[in-house]
């Protein structure tokens, strides 16, 4: 299992999914490009000392990142999909994508994902932070393949 973000633009977003890649295990991959200057000392401000326990892997753009993946299933979280992140059969080696914090993804992108995926919420707000979304689908994607650390 792994997380990628597309575009991150914040930081400590940025920040925060590294920290949880490293709690749970799961390696994070940065599209870019990235929507601030990758600064290790500015990251490793917000990752802290858990940026030492995480695979990182950085991408020039989405064609270097997809070439990369091999087989793996590319799962695409958005508030545009129907189908429930909590319905959906998760694959150990499934790559959780999340978009843009301000845009998501273009549609070409999502074209190229090989499922699409909501996390369930309220009608009448927009979307949830992007470093919660990939805590609570990695959690879940963690839960249903038997992943999640002792």
């Amino acid at each position: 299992m792994r997380i990628a973000l597309f575009e991150p633009e914040i930081a400590g977003n940025v920040g925060a999914v590294l920290r949880l890649g490293a709690c749970l295990g799961t390696p994070v991959d940065l599209i870019e490009p990235l929507g601030f200057v990758w600064d290790d000392a500015r990251v490793r401000r917000v990752a802290m000392d858990y940026i030492d326990h995480v695979s990182i892997a950085r991408h020039r753009d989405f064609a270097a990142f997809r070439a990369s993946i091999g087989t793996s299933r590319l799962i695409l979280f958005t508030t545009k999909a129907s189908q429930s992140a909590y319905d959906f059969q998760y694959m150990p080696d499934d790559i959780l994508l999340f978009g843009k914090e301000s845009a998501g993804v273009p549609t070409d992108i999502a074209a190229a994902c090989d499922a699409r995926v909501r996390l369930p919420m309220r009608s009448g707000v927009r979307s949830m932070n992007l470093a919660l979304s990939a805590a609570l689908a990695t959690g879940e994607a963690l839960r249903q393949t038997g992943g999640l650390p002792g």
